[in-house]
């Protein structure tokens, strides 16, 4: 058999049917199965968009040519003695877990949330009533913040090829779908999300790994350099080994942390808010038209000097989704973005957000403690301006004149929208940064400044990282371990997952 690998320009509502005959043409031959390996959309021509394949054929009719062997992740297993405390069920702390206990350690996995699918109720009665839940919402439960978003598997973490693979083949055997392993820009969606938290975790389970939810940790105790113990809301637990993933939300672990004598350092993260539309316009600015067969939704990636201090980006943009609120403790007001796999919303939504140093927040240099408060502070101010989860939000047009009009504004926003000066709300340099990029955006991208501004947008990342050696190994400490998100290393689903495979392997083989 032969074997070798083509490009085909296909059109965005090809079936299977149109493809092989497709590849029977360019290769002239009749007998061949094949795979799709890579799959984007080119658009840049608006009159003639269409899918890029890159496809692997095997024939016996090709002459020469060798199948490649994909790179796999080899973790040897081997009853071992020691016992693990992985602490949060976000992708860097289950995959850690995962990867040890396939290993042949002891492992428990701890989470403050519940199981995802009363976890998946709390959210819901929360967007319905306004009924908050400290333990259950979008920061909070098990899968981690990432459960309930977009589920972007995109990634700009370099060396991670055999981690991605295993992270991606894991979510397809826990029910995603089979695309992620090809497409360009892979997603999952909220929905498919849910499922796969709920697989991954009896997998786990089925191997002999140990979860317990509403379990919180609390403390630790350390003598020597040497984590001995945690202290827990259902009481303490023993180990040799403990990993913390606790995510870029958990502010009292942070501070547990540094109690403790972790240390940590503070450094650049982002400030802003959502950008909401309807999708027809991004559609049309994308596509020059409200809809394109065989694609779901159109997406955007905006960047934008700013000021020229501070660079103003889109982020983690939901084509077809819906802005939510995404506040991880009761007198915080804050929104994300989330949407569904099929991408079939009314709006789309991105954050938009100027980079910066937390010193800039106060014109001094602060400590990691300080930064937290000061974020928290911030979080604290928009909930204190709409008493509750209502989002402050005003048109882009609003925003970039510095005057407040009384515009009915529709938007996708489960508490309601509140009237405000976002100019007002957000540091100024933020706002000034904000205001260029969105001229720019709106240069960019026809109907752009028909936009709305919603909420703040303070989770794109840690403003502050842990001091740690190679593998995630604390700085001082002989057994702690710190990675994911809330290390200040990764961002996102696929680099959070692939530190806490890393680090997991580092400790399998040291």
């Amino acid at each position: 058999m032969g074997y070798t690998q083509i490009s085909i320009k296909a059109p965005t509502a090809y079936n299977e049917d149109m493809l092989r005959q497709m590849i029977a043409r360019q290769l002239k031959i009749r007998r061949f199965s094949f795979q799709i390996e890579g799959k984007s959309l080119d658009a840049r021509n608006k009159r003639n968009i269409h899918w890029l394949l890159r496809v692997a054929v095997v024939s016996d009719e090709i002459k020469g040519g060798e199948v490649p062997q994909a790179e796999s992740l080899d973790i040897p297993f081997k009853k071992r003695k020691e016992s693990i405390l992985i602490v949060g069920s976000g992708p860097a702390g289950f995959f850690a877990a995962f990867i040890l206990q396939k290993a042949g350690f002891t492992t428990t996995l701890i989470d403050r949330g519940s199981e995802v699918l009363k976890r998946n109720r709390s959210i819901q009665n929360f967007e319905r009533n306004g009924v908050f839940d400290p333990r259950n919402n979008y920061a909070f439960g098990e899968g981690g913040a990432g459960t309930f978003s977009d589920g972007k598997l995109t990634s700009r973490s370099k060396h991670i090829s055999k981690e991605r693979q295993f992270i991606l083949q894991s979510y397809i055997h826990a029910g995603g779908p089979e695309e992620i392993a090809y497409m360009a820009h892979p997603h999952l969606g909220t929905d498919n999300l849910i499922k796969i938290a709920k697989n991954l975790r009896q997998q786990y389970q089925e191997l002999g790994g140990e979860i317990l939810f509403e379990t919180l940790l609390e403390d630790l105790v350390i003598k020597d350099c040497r984590v001995l113990e945690a202290k827990t809301s259902g009481g303490n637990i023993s180990f040799d080994a403990v990993f913390i993933a606790p995510g870029h939300s958990a502010y009292e672990t942070y501070r547990m942390l540094m109690r403790r004598g972790v240390q940590f350092r503070t450094k650049n993260f982002a400030l802003g808010s959502r950008m909401e539309h309807p999708q027809e316009i991004i559609n049309l600015a994308q596509w020059g038209r409200e809809s394109l067969p065989g694609v779901k939704a159109a997406e955007y990636r905006l960047t934008s000097p700013g000021d020229g201090k501070h660079q103003v980006y889109s982020f983690c943009m939901c084509p077809g989704g819906m802005v939510v609120p995404a506040a991880a403790y009761a007198d915080t007001n804050i929104v994300n973005g989330m949407s569904f796999y099929k991408r079939d919303g009314r709006f789309a939504n991105a954050a938009c957000v100027a980079g910066l140093h937390p010193n800039e927040l106060v014109g001094r240099e602060v400590s990691a403690m300080e930064a937290l408060e000061l974020v928290e502070q911030l979080e604290r101010s928009f909930y204190d301006f709409s008493a509750g989860y209502m989002a402050p939000s005003c048109s882009i047009q609003d925003f970039l004149e510095g005057k407040l009009r009384a515009n009915q504004l529709q938007s996708s926003y489960p508490l309601g929208l509140k009237t405000a000066p976002l100019w007002e709300l957000l540091p100024q340099n933020v706002v000034n940064a904000m205001r260029a990029g969105l001229k720019d955006f709106s240069r960019k991208m026809h109907g752009f400044e028909t936009g709305n501004l919603i909420g703040l947008e303070s989770k794109t990342s840690a403003p502050i990282q842990v001091l740690r050696e190679e593998g995630g190994l604390c700085t001082g400490f002989e057994n702690l371990y710190v990675i994911g998100e809330g290390s200040g290393y990764a961002g996102g689903i696929i680099s959070s997952a692939a530190d806490g495979v890393k680090a997991a392997m580092r400790f399998i083989n040291p």
